[in-house]
């Protein structure tokens, strides 16, 4: 009987390219493909570490749940296949959490690959303690949803991270001054690990002032 193939769960930079740990190289090597969100950046991230051409097979919020079925079927089978996202830890604010439960409804051994992650850099980077915290991700798009969900978050008494799209970077400050207070103190990270990297620490009102209305990768920490 042929023996059953693993998902491996595969962390990858979040944007220096050399945060690659050895043991996801070994990983991207030696699997069968690997399950990437998007063709270009699975591709461009497999040459950029000089990893040798692999099947790569897409799988985002758009089909998920139509092809998790298909693909832990093929572990069953024997294969074994890596799940990376665009950067970071897969799964976490990113698809893949239908495929892992599909895989262990298999019976397909899943296996985490930790390494580069933007939540664990942000809240190293943090000059007051965060014992606990509460992970609130990206906030609703629509203006009233946004408003509604912060002010709830702002009720609560442990650090708050965000993340949302660049170009939303100064939105969201406006918006996080108006529910938690201009003098709520904040840890923006932005750019994180890369040459363009600018972590700032203050008063919300101070940071949403000296970013202006810069666009860029980025995570808040908003302190209790």
């Amino acid at each position: 009987m042929k023996q059953i193939g693993y998902l491996y769960i595969v962390a990858t930079p979040i944007g220096n390219y050399r945060d690659i740990t050895l043991r996801a190289l070994d990983v991207l090597r030696e699997v069968d493909a690997v399950i990437c969100e998007d063709y270009r950046t699975g591709s461009t991230l497999l040459k950029k570490l000089d990893i040798p051409a692999r099947e790569l097979l897409l799988l985002n919020e758009h089909n998920e749940k139509e092809l998790a079925a298909e693909i832990a079927m093929q572990m069953v089978q024997g294969k074994h296949y890596a799940l990376i996202s665009d950067c970071g830890t897969p799964a976490f604010a990113d698809p893949g959490t239908y495929l892992i439960q599909k895989a262990l409804e298999f019976q397909v051994p899943v296996i985490p690959v930790p390494g580069a992650s933007s939540l664990m850099a942000l809240l190293s980077l943090s000059p007051l303690p965060v014992n606990e915290f509460f992970f609130a991700g990206f906030p609703p798009r629509q203006t009233e949803a946004r408003l509604a969900r912060l002010n709830s978050l702002a009720k609560m008494n442990v650090p708050v991270v965000l993340m949302d799209t660049p170009y939303r970077l100064e939105k969201l400050l406006a918006e996080v001054k108006r529910a938690f207070g201009r003098n709520r103190t904040v840890t923006l990270a932005m750019d994180l690990t890369l040459e363009s990297e600018k972590i700032l620490y203050g008063s919300v009102d101070e940071i949403s002032r000296q970013v202006g209305n810069r666009k860029s990768e980025f995570m808040l920490l908003i302190h209790s």
